[in-house]
């Protein structure tokens, strides 16, 4: 597993990591029950610290992308063999909302941007 994080951008070291664990399950290159490394042993791989790392999997937990297993460590869900529209809407509305963050917009402003869209979105 290749992993590298970039301590020159603005991106949070957490979001990276998630974002190179996320890319990886969905290209196949970890595919349901592979086994993440343990969050103490990938900090000390990346230089980060064990909650960085702790962190990017409790939210890829939390979108349903990996599980942990106790003792046993995280590993890739599972479920991501079938259809999980669930996760994916949460997904994309992650993506959204740091692509409005990244144009300075605020989560009142992507509020009403959604509300506006809607409204469009039935008129036409």
């Amino acid at each position: 597993m290749k992993l590298k994080i970039d301590q020159s951008v603005a991106t949070p070291p957490f979001e990276q990591l998630k974002d190179q664990l996320l890319s990886q399950i969905r290209g196949g290159e970890l595919g349901p029950g592979a086994k993440l490394p343990p969050v103490r042993r990938l900090a000390e791989e990346l230089g980060l610290a064990a909650n960085t790392v702790a962190r990017s999997y409790r939210e890829l937990e939390a979108d349903g992308f990996v599980q942990t297993m106790g003792r046993n460590g995280t590993i890739v869900s599972s479920i991501l063999n079938e259809p999980d529209t669930h996760a994916r809407a949460l997904s994309l509305t992650r993506e959204y909302v740091d692509a409005m963050a990244a144009l300075g917009f605020g989560r009142d402003d992507v509020a009403r941007y959604v509300t506006r869209s809607n409204r469009s979105g039935q008129q036409g």
